[in-house]
C-alpha cells in the first residue's frame, strides 16, 4: 500500500472521529460528570465497538447492503431513535450527582452500543470501506481498521479532556444541567443532519 493511500486513510479516519458527533457529545458529558478515568473506559467500549462494527461491514456486510439498500434506511432510524433517547436522559438530568447515577456512568458497553446504533458510524464505515478498498481487499480493510482503532481512540480522548478540563467550572448541578441541555440539543441537531 503506497504512503498517500495510508496517509488518505488516516485523514479520513480522523474527520470521521473527531467530528462532533453523539459518541462525542457523551464522551464530553462523561469527562466533566465523572473525569478521565471513566471516560477512558466508555472511549475505550466506543472505539471498540466501532472496530468490530467497521469490520463486520468490510468483511460482508457491505455486500449486504449493496443488495439491499432499504437495510441503511432502518438501520439510520434505529439509530436515530436511540440517539433521541440519549438526547432526552441529557435533557431531563438534573445535573445532581447522586449514588444511584454514580452507578450508571457510562460504561465501555454503553460505548460500544451506542455505535452498533449510531448512523453516523454505519455511514463512516461504509463509505471508507468503499472509497478506500475493494471488497476481496481483507489486508486493506485490516489495515484501515487498524488506522481508525488508534485515530478514533484519541478523537475520543479529546472530546473527554475538554469535559474533564470544563470539570471545575462546572462544579454546581446546575452547569452540569446547562451542559447536558446544550449536549442534548446538539445530538437532537446531529439527529436532523443524520436524517438529510
Amino acid at each position: 500500500m503506497i504512503l498517500s493511500t495510508f496517509i488518505s486513510m488516516s485523514l479520513f479516519a480522523l474527520a470521521a472521529s473527531l467530528s462532533p458527533g453523539p459518541v462525542n457529545l457523551v464522551g464530553v458529558s462523561s469527562g466533566a460528570r465523572y473525569g478521565v478515568f471513566v471516560g477512558l473506559k466508555f472511549v475505550t467500549g466506543a472505539t471498540l465497538g466501532f472496530i468490530v462494527l467497521f469490520l463486520f461491514i468490510g468483511l460482508g456486510l457491505q455486500q449486504l447492503i449493496q443488495v439491499m439498500p432499504a437495510l441503511m434506511f432502518y438501520l439510520k432510524w434505529a439509530g436515530v431513535v436511540f440517539l433521541l433517547y440519549i438526547s432526552y436522559q441529557l435533557w431531563r438530568d438534573s445535573g445532581e450527582l447522586s449514588s444511584d447515577q454514580q452507578e450508571r456512568q457510562p460504561s465501555p458497553w454503553l460505548g460500544a452500543v451506542m455505535q452498533w446504533l449510531n448512523p453516523k458510524a454505519w455511514l463512516a464505515s461504509v463509505s471508507g470501506i468503499a472509497a478506500y478498498t475493494e471488497p476481496t481487499d481483507v489486508y486493506g480493510i485490516w489495515l484501515f481498521a487498524g488506522i481508525y482503532l488508534v485515530i478514533c481512540w484519541l478523537s475520543l480522548m479529546v472530546w473527554v479532556l475538554i469535559g474533564a478540563w470544563m470539570r471545575e467550572w462546572l462544579a454546581t448541578s446546575s452547569r452540569i444541567r446547562q451542559l447536558n441541555r446544550v449536549l442534548a440539543v446538539g445530538l437532537l441537531l446531529s439527529c436532523v443532519a443524520i436524517l438529510y
